[in-house]
């Protein structure tokens, strides 16, 4: 069935609820006045990409861009007044990586949203719970807009979590030589915040674009949402930028209590080499087996030389001492 690949269809009554339908129900559907329709799909169902070219109505430009395999937030308008919209959000699935953005592509006109997703989203999630309650969006519009909204919510907890990592980090910094940060973890925080960047950055550009070109279908107060949502974005890329700037503060700050503490154990070795080097020539001077080694025949030479190495010994201890060396 063409079906099997839609995942929600919802036609919102235009004061913020919504009813649920199946496929059968989109034949010959008629909307009210004041209703739209949101149809979620799922872009790995070859189901899908049937309905998507040989039902949907989309142009032949518009199915290639919204099947493409790899893609990258983007904002596109089409004719008559048609958008397509590609946002990325926080994978929350089980077993993946957050910082691993879930795509989902959207198409929208003035009464009509079709979606695709790969994997599952929280925000859909989100958005459903809030049209089921009564107090989801009106329109096509605002539909797009608040599932824009609840995909940038999901990067604040994100973002906290990886706040609060780096802060454990910088503690084991503070806390002196007996706790070192983990090398490895710092690397990942510095990864995954450039990974989240990587995104994000392009995700906060489309939505300055969308404050300042406005759809004639759009709702007249949109354009100060999504300057909201540009404005929190952009918020949360400089926090990114903040994150990785501490991870390598926190990298620096460890490597120089390395090389801190290795200079310092190749100074003592240096110091014990050079104490053992005039002691270590005298007795292998000594040890030679000829004849006329001095004390060779003299009951107490074993310890005369003792009692030489040992001056020997204070003696540079005390030029260590005086030259501020040791």
């Amino acid at each position: 069935m063409p079906g099997d690949g839609l995942v929600h269809a919802f036609v919102l009554d235009g004061q913020g609820g919504a009813r649920s339908i199946d496929y059968q129900a989109l034949q010959g559907l008629q909307l009210a006045e004041q209703e739209s329709l949101w149809l979620h799909w799922d872009r790995g169902n070859p189901q899908t990409r049937q309905w998507l070219r040989q039902h949907s109505g989309l142009s032949e430009f518009a199915c290639d861009l919204m099947l493409e395999e790899n893609t990258r937030p983007r904002l596109l308008p089409l004719p008559e007044h048609e958008l397509l919209l590609f946002l990325r959000g926080v994978n929350l699935n089980p077993g993946a990586e957050p910082e691993d953005m879930v795509s989902v592509r959207i198409f929208a006109d003035a009464r009509r949203v079709i979606s695709l997703r790969l994997r599952p989203l929280r925000a859909t999630e989100a958005l459903i719970a809030a049209l089921l309650a009564g107090n989801g969006p009106k329109s096509a519009s605002e539909l797009i807009l608040s599932l824009a909204d609840f995909l940038t919510d999901k990067v604040e907890s994100l973002l906290v979590e990886l706040s609060e990592q780096v802060d454990e980090q910088e503690e084991l910094v503070d806390a002196g030589p007996s706790r070192a940060p983990d090398h490895s973890a710092l690397l990942q925080m510095r990864r995954r915040a450039a990974s989240l960047r990587r995104f994000l950055a392009p995700q906060r550009d489309i939505f300055a674009q969308l404050t300042r070109h406005q759809l004639p279908w759009f709702v007249s107060d949109d354009g100060d949402y999504w300057n909201e949502l540009n404005n929190r974005l952009t918020r949360y890329l400089e926090e990114l930028e903040l994150i990785r700037e501490r991870v390598s503060l926190v990298l620096e700050a460890e490597n120089r209590r390395m090389e801190q503490r290795m200079n310092r154990n190749l100074y003592r070795f240096g110091v014990i080499a050079g104490v053992f080097l005039p002691l270590t020539f005298l007795t292998g001077l000594l040890g030679i087996n000829v004849g006329g080694i001095p004390l060779a025949e003299h009951d107490h030479g074993f310890w005369i030389i003792c009692v030489l190495m040992v001056v020997v010994a204070l003696g540079q201890w005390w030029l260590l001492r005086r030259l501020r060396l040791a």
